[in-house]
């Protein structure tokens, strides 16, 4: 299921994966799940009329009743292609309703998504992972082209190692998403790390993220010339906590070579052409 984003960070969501299942502190009110939940709910009730849920049937496939996840995956071949269609380049992020390297996504099913991301130089893919440590053994099974960006998350400082398994692989642009930030994280690791995003939680259920952890984060972004981007505090409304810090908003982004020529920022969040 592919379709824009109100992510502030990409533009458009693609789904050839869906399901997951949880393996930290960070996963506790995942927004996946929910949203999961919500569409096998459409499902049904399509189902109930007698009409055709479309691609919200495979939901019901990855989530049990009102629990959540049931740990299963779904591979969606039938939208392995979809950014092939789009002409205009775009900005997308890879599986929001799943982690393409969850332990039951197979080696072959990873290599036709590389193989379209490959294929698409216009696009920008931003794959993120709270598995890094699988997407390291696949890298070198991997083609890594330039517009494939490789995240990890990194809730607090528990979880850290996965930065060191994030730089095993072979992407040209690493970056780390600290959220939901839910603890100080006094020496976030940044060599090789091209981008850092930061976030508190939203939704039911909320855990608090406090000023000192995000400027904390911020300010060693700021001295090694790292791109940070604020996403938000959080809460159980997002909206009304905002997104700006000590006055400004940041939205800073790598600078990276599209072949479109398009504007990116750089690294003090000013547009550059490239």
């Amino acid at each position: 299921m592919a379709q824009a984003s109100r992510i502030e960070w990409t533009e458009t969501t693609w789904n050839p994966v869906v399901g997951c299942s949880k393996v930290s502190s960070g996963c506790a009110h995942c927004y996946a799940e929910r949203m999961a939940m919500r569409l096998a709910g459409v499902a049904r009730a399509a189902k109930t009329r007698g009409d055709d849920p479309g691609k919200t049937k495979h939901y019901l496939k990855v989530v049990d009743g009102r629990k959540g996840w049931n740990g299963r995956v779904f591979l969606d071949i039938a939208s392995l292609q979809d950014p092939m269609s789009w002409s205009a380049p775009r900005v997308i992020f890879v599986n929001s309703m799943s982690d393409l390297f969850h332990e039951d996504v197979p080696l072959a099913f990873v290599q036709r998504v590389f193989e379209v991301m490959n294929g698409c130089p216009h696009h920008t893919f931003q794959v993120l992972t709270k598995r890094p440590h699988i997407a390291a053994r696949f890298s070198p099974h991997l083609r890594w082209t330039p517009n494939i960006w490789m995240g990890t998350s990194i809730e607090n400082a528990a979880v850290l190692s996965r930065i060191g398994e994030l730089r095993g692989t072979r992407a040209a642009i690493k970056f780390l998403s600290v959220e939901p930030l839910l603890g100080p994280i006094s020496r976030l690791l940044l060599p090789c790390i091209d981008w850092v995003i930061v976030g508190g939680e939203s939704g039911p259920g909320a855990r608090p993220m406090k000023p000192n952890w995000v400027r904390q984060i911020r300010d060693r972004c700021l001295d090694r010339g790292v791109p940070f981007f604020f996403k938000q505090w959080g809460g159980v409304n997002k909206k009304t906590s905002g997104r700006t810090l000590d006055g400004r908003t940041w939205d800073e982004m790598p600078t990276h070579r599209p072949t479109n020529g398009s504007l990116h920022r750089g690294a003090q969040g000013e547009q550059v052409v490239l």
